[in-house]
């Protein structure tokens, strides 16, 4: 199991957490994650951390893509990695229609043929084998749509490339999941019942069909975020991360157009999902939370006394020697919990 440490986005003032990095760079973690909303970028803390590490990989979960062209994010990732010796990790998503359309004044239009097209793009400019000209639904390139002069002329990388720059997107609906598997190296599914991987099976599946060559879940990473937090009070931490789920579930989009209520729905537990989001977009936070089943918690996180992690993190050590999870991305900020799970699972 590869192990990752996930920091987030930032809140009012930047805090990334270098010593706590370093530490699990010590410990034999392979990545540390950033990311962005509509605060800081992700493109900015991943450079800093990079420059204050050796061996660890930094990527981005996610870079917004309605927010960059293609070329631009193709440049970034070149550079990133030809500065920190190939350690960069592009982590893409498409976003949501209340940010995107609300921050980046863009339309959301449709996200999995922007995502094919991003890296279908990303692959030809870091491949390098000449000037490169793209016409998709989305991005045209040269563009001579309205507007242009007529100018434009394709054009090859001056920047030598790392042709294997892995490229990740956030996908948990069937169509997304299905996208990323054909055309992407990993998969962030924000978190993961390692029981329930029926859930993604189809349409993974899928999409390695497509995709062809011998692509297999072998060299394909479903990368879940997962929450661990040790104390010996498992209905006190229950409580405590119910505001995490109560926010996806209940608050992240609008009523018909919540891909994490859909996603709590296909695990089981549609009513409960649809009467949070109904309390959640009442202004009913705090009832809408309660509501968050103790046993979804539970399932995609490990918590509790160090037994008890220890215990049900078989159950994810199961499903990685199926293939079915290939990385932990741990969300703490906590050293021993670091630690711990590097006696686990490494």
């Amino acid at each position: 199991m590869r192990l990752g440490i996930n920091t987030g986005y930032s809140g009012k003032h930047i805090d990334i957490p270098l010593d706590v990095i370093k530490h699990a760079e010590s410990l034999g973690y392979d990545s540390a994650w950033v990311a962005e909303a509509y605060g800081s970028d992700a493109v900015s803390p991943s450079a800093w951390i990079l420059a204050n590490t050796d061996k660890i990989r930094v990527g981005t979960a996610i870079m917004q893509m309605p927010a960059r062209t293609p070329a631009m994010t193709a440049m970034t990732a070149m550079t990133l990695s030809q500065l920190s010796g190939n350690r960069f990790i592009v982590g893409l998503g498409a976003s949501g229609p209340q940010v995107v359309e609300g921050w980046h004044g863009l339309p959301y239009g449709k996200p999995m043929t922007r995502t094919r097209e991003y890296i279908q793009i990303m692959r030809k400019i870091m491949a390098r084998e000449g000037p490169v000209e793209f016409d998709g639904q989305i991005y045209q390139m040269p563009n001579r749509g309205e507007g242009t002069t007529g100018l434009g002329k394709p054009l090859k990388s001056i920047l030598a490339a790392n042709n294997d720059i892995p490229i990740y997107t956030a996908q948990i609906t069937p169509a997304g999941l299905a996208c990323a598997a054909e055309f992407a190296d990993g998969v962030f599914p924000v978190w993961q019942d390692p029981n329930k991987y029926d859930v993604f099976k189809p349409d993974i599946d899928k999409g390695l069909e497509k995709a062809g060559n011998g692509k297999s879940l072998a060299n394909f990473d479903i990368a879940p975020f997962v929450g661990v937090h040790i104390g010996d009070d498992v209905d006190a931490i229950i409580e405590a991360m119910r505001p995490w789920l109560g926010l996806y579930i209940g608050g992240m989009g609008a009523k018909n157009k919540n891909f994490y209520n859909d996603y709590a729905s296909r695990l089981g537990y549609a009513e409960e999902a649809e009467r949070i989001q109904d309390l959640y977009l009442a202004g009913d936070k705090a009832a809408a939370e309660a509501l968050v089943p103790a046993e979804l918690i539970d399932a995609v996180s490990l918590i509790g006394p160090r037994e008890r992690i220890k215990e049900r993190a078989q159950a994810w050590k199961d499903a990685n020697a199926r293939g079915e999870v290939g990385s932990m991305l741990i969300g703490t900020r906590d050293k021993e919990v670091l630690e711990l799970m590097a006696e686990i699972m490494l």
